[in-house]
Order: C-alpha cells, then structure tokens, then sequence
C-alpha cells in the first residue's frame, strides 16, 4: 500500500466501540493511544479485530499546539 500522507503510525488495534453509525478504534503506537472515528460499515469491511495490526494515518494542513 502506498500513501501520499507522511505520518502513518503503525500499531496494535486495542479497542473497537461501535455506535449506531460510527465507531471508535483504538490502535496502540508504541504506548501511544491514537483513536479513529471511521463508520461501523468499515470497520467490518476492513474486518478490523482486537488484537489485529493496522495503521494510523493522519494527513492534516494543521496541527495546533498549545502549552499551559
């Protein structure tokens, strides 16, 4: 698989909370918990499991960030 987005994280899926439309997946980078809100129609198209490897990818014009 190739990507143009140069941030791809690549984990262990640790969570999988689905709603009535979307889900939230949870996947572990190293001790870092990124979370994805994808529809429940893809989780089950991508037959994403706990426990199962997959890739955070983020592509974003902006990234804020802030200190106290």
């Amino acid at each position: 698989m190739k990507v143009s987005a140069r941030n791809a994280l690549p984990g262990k899926i640790v969570e999988i909370k689905k709603g009535a439309t979307t889900a939230h997946v949870v996947i572990d980078v190293n001790g870092l918990k990124v979370t994805a809100s994808i529809t429940n129609e893809s989780v089950d198209e991508l037959d994403l499991k706990v426990g199962g490897e997959a890739t955070a990818i983020v592509k974003s014009s902006d990234v804020i960030i802030a200190v106290a």
